[in-house]
């Protein structure tokens, strides 16, 4: 009698990855603003077929040349971007490194492509996507315009849009001193995304059992080139 096989996270999502992205930036216009703060959470399955936040990044950017930064953005986020020990990369070798640790979780986790989980997702799918455009960098492993986004989810599940709402009504943790700093927005975005994802488990499991023609991973194949 064979063991049987622990579940997968590639067939959760169809062969996607979900990673949690938060971008902080000097405005909201993902073309002319500068990207000053980027940081991901890698979502993982459990053994038991629980999701879970796994390995984390965070990277301080530098501001690309030109671009506008909104002292009313700064103000929020908290960023002085011209700090002397601010340790910012420019944003080429940042998404190069980014984008290296995501294929290689994409590869680990037997899925096709990455998908970005956000709150208000477009925002930092938007910004994600310029940034590569504006460097000329070929391998982005996330879908270019599908998302997972938690504001909908928490809006759904949960009756809250606002990030600290959501997560606060999800039963979790949320800091206010840490709001606005790229990795503790990323990580309580993947929390939540993964606490939604698992209540709503048994929905899952029936879909299976309704349709198991549809199980089969079949997302975009993973460009390696």
């Amino acid at each position: 009698m064979s063991a049987v096989e622990p579940p997968r996270i590639a067939d959760r999502f169809r062969g996607f990855l979900p990673v949690a992205v938060d971008v902080e930036t000097g405005g909201f216009n993902a073309v002319t603003d500068a990207l000053l703060e980027l940081a991901a959470v890698v979502i993982e399955m459990a053994p038991g077929g629980e999701l879970r936040p796994g390995a984390n990044f965070r990277y301080h950017v530098q501001p690309f040349h030109g671009s506008r930064i909104d002292p009313a953005s700064l103000a929020v986020n908290g960023i002085d971007p011209h700090h002397p020990l601010r340790p910012a990369m420019p944003e080429k070798e940042v998404l190069t490194q980014l984008f290296r640790e995501v294929r290689k979780a994409v590869r680990d986790a037997g899925c096709t492509r990455a998908i970005l989980v956000g709150h208000n997702a477009s925002f930092d799918l938007g910004f994600l996507n310029a940034a590569a455009a504006r460097t000329d960098i070929k391998r982005n492993p996330f879908h270019p315009f599908s998302s997972f986004d938690t504001a909908t989810l928490g809006g759904v599940a949960l009756g809250q849009t606002v990030l600290s709402r959501a997560v606060t009504a999800a039963g979790l943790a949320w800091d206010p001193a840490g709001a606005h700093s790229a990795i503790y927005d990323a990580e309580r975005t993947g929390a939540l995304f993964c606490t939604i994802c698992n209540r709503f488990r048994f929905m899952y499991e029936e879909a299976i059992e309704r349709a198991p023609e549809l199980a089969a991973p079949d997302g975009e194949p993973f460009a390696e080139d």
